[in-house]
């Protein structure tokens, strides 16, 4: 049994129409380019300064979206936390964008074996054993290929269009748990890998067939042959299990198992596979995802995180993936959270892809290490997230404010919301934000800091402040602004934890630094002259209910009342559960 991977699809295929040569026929082109080269570093690992010459000079993608999908795949397979801690450390110490180029272009050592460096009692983020070398920055060639074919994904097709199939529609009307009539996240939708490998298998196939087993027209023949390195690299894409197995394996290693090689074509004299036979094996034991999103929404575990709010006609909804697969990062969904604050640090949360749709007026907080959240269609809510080791999407929200440390923010459809980051990459802004605000990452918890050194995240660089504009209409001056100092203030986690981490990671840029400071001066100010004027205890107590007067029309006036109440848990043992 076989199922497309979610991973690559859910973290890898970026959200947007790809550029115009990024289609299968100058991917064709590309694999046999970098396997003519593979001695200039193109095959079968290729490398950044090769992949800069064939993305910009042969398929004419700009530098920075070369570097993009180059950075993007690498963040899915690796590297590893210390060796991201490393790199992180390479790139702060850069001066400038040339700098910066150099270091990427470098050929340097492969990595040894290590850990973090984090001497005993020490404070503060962890950092890379400095006696590591950084490896030299390439990715596998064939899977690098694959990971380009899938941004066909997001390509609108003018026939399927046509058809009423796909219309790049904004705003969806359909309610209830995210499912692919529920938005049409194809990022998400597992249904929607698996059609899309259906369709596009043989065009995978040829992509990962030597030169020599491709015609003039560089298309299969019946006697094609596919290599071992060709099956192992399709399983960026593809795994399964045997029987009832309960055991993920990856596809090279089931290929290769009996029965399957019995009726895969597989042709052990030249240690190969038959193109034909291979392609009906797979295509007959490709099946539903048992991890996906689906699978989740069929029959996963209920979670009783979340409160019923009386008077509303959506219930909020809560699940987990019912099957703990070590290999595979779990799927958590949130959805129709109204009015209430709902705060998780859980090992349900550790590594999980997280999905929160439709929560509205609410303040969430999942302070546990993530491999990636997205947060669509939410209105006027506050999301304070553990660090993300991949990405944070954010899509077709109103009024939210997203407080993450995270590998990357990307954002689409957005109005009206601010975005509190500490981030080493390019914000990307794709079509339909207006009025969306960046601005410094401004709070902490006690496991913060350790959270960050356990998927790799580093408070340097950090690049909030320079957003990369990758569609057309991103581009409008009112699409993004950075936070003004005058608006900014500190955000306080109000709940306790066990950890060591006391203050906000990094330092804040000098603007806002002295907004802060000059603030803290008048609260001293003023209390000064408060103990100074030489009030009576009846006087003292007055002022204080006048204080508390104005304090309260504020909380009132701001909508932040709310967010107080929301903090008392309710009687009657309606506490969030654990889990």
């Amino acid at each position: 049994r076989l199922w497309v991977r979610t991973e690559p699809f859910l973290a890898g295929a970026l959200p947007a129409p790809p550029p115009a040569r990024l289609t299968p026929h100058y991917l064709r082109k590309a694999a046999a380019y970098a396997r003519a080269r593979a001695a200039q570093g193109c095959f079968p690992r290729l490398r950044w300064p090769r992949w800069r010459h064939l993305a910009c000079g042969k398929l004419q993608l700009p530098a920075e979206l070369a570097w993009l999908y180059f950075e993007l795949f690498r963040g899915l397979l690796g590297p590893d936390p210390q060796r991201r801690l490393r790199w992180a450390e390479a790139q702060a110490a850069c001066a400038g964008p040339e700098e910066l180029e150099r270091e990427r272009s470098k050929a340097r050592a492969r990595p040894g074996p290590g850990g973090l460096a984090r001497p005993e009692g020490r404070r503060g983020p962890a950092r890379a054993d400095s006696s590591l070398p950084v490896s030299q920055l390439s990715v596998d060639t064939l899977q690098f290929l694959l990971f380009l074919y899938i941004q066909q994904l997001h390509k609108v097709s003018l026939r399927r269009s046509l058809l009423g199939d796909e219309w790049p529609n904004t705003r969806s009307s359909s309610s209830g748990l995210p499912g692919k009539s529920a938005g049409g996240n194809k990022n998400w939708d597992d249904q929607e890998h698996r059609a899309f490998v259906q369709s596009h298998l043989l065009d995978m196939l040829e992509l990962l067939l030597e030169p020599e087993q491709l015609s003039a027209s560089s298309h299969c023949s019946p006697s094609s042959l596919v290599s071992q390195e060709a099956v192992r690299a399709l399983g960026f894409l593809l795994e399964g299990s045997v029987g009832n197995s309960r055991a993920v394996l990856p596809l090279h290693e089931l290929a290769l198992r009996e029965p399957c090689r019995s009726h895969n074509g597989f042709w052990e004299a030249g240690g190969a596979f038959c193109l034909p036979r291979l392609e009906g094996w797979l295509r007959a034991c490709l099946s539903a995802n048992p991890l996906g999103m689906s699978a989740v929404l069929r029959a996963g575990r209920k979670l009783a995180w979340a409160q019923q709010v009386e008077g509303t006609t959506r219930r909020a909804k809560v699940a987990c993936s019912a099957r703990v697969v070590p290999q595979v990062a779990p799927m958590v969904i949130l959805s129709q959270v109204y009015k209430q604050t709902l705060a998780k640090s859980s090992d349900t949360l550790v590594g999980a892809h997280v999905r929160i749709h439709r929560c509205n007026e609410s303040f969430i907080y999942l302070l546990s290490p993530l491999r990636s959240v997205t947060i669509e269609k939410c209105r006027s809510s506050t999301f304070v997230l553990g660090p993300v080791g991949t990405w944070v999407h954010v899509h077709g929200c109103d009024g939210v404010k997203v407080i993450a440390v995270c590998h990357r923010l990307v954002l689409s459809n957005t109005t009206g919301c601010t975005f509190h980051t500490l981030t080493p990459t390019q914000p990307l802004l794709l079509a339909g934000n207006q009025a969306v605000s960046l601005a410094p990452f401004h709070t902490h918890y006690p496991m913060l800091e350790e959270h960050m050194a356990q998927v790799g995240l580093a408070t340097l660089p950090n690049r909030w402040d320079s957003p990369m504009l990758v569609c057309g209409d991103s581009g409008d001056s009112g699409a993004f602004r950075l936070l003004p100092p005058s608006d900014f203030y500190p955000f306080v986690i109000p709940f306790e934890m066990e950890g060591d981490t006391t203050e906000t990671p990094g330092e804040l840029p000098p603007p806002y630094r002295d907004v802060l400071d000059r603030r803290q001066r008048n609260v001293q100010l003023w209390q000064r002259t408060v103990k100074e004027a030489g009030l009576t205890k009846e006087q003292r107590r007055q002022f204080q209910m006048l204080v508390e007067n104005k304090f309260y029309e504020w909380l009132v006036q701001t909508g932040n009342r709310q967010q107080l109440d929301s903090l008392v848990p309710a009687p009657g043992g309606s506490k969030q559960a654990a889990g």
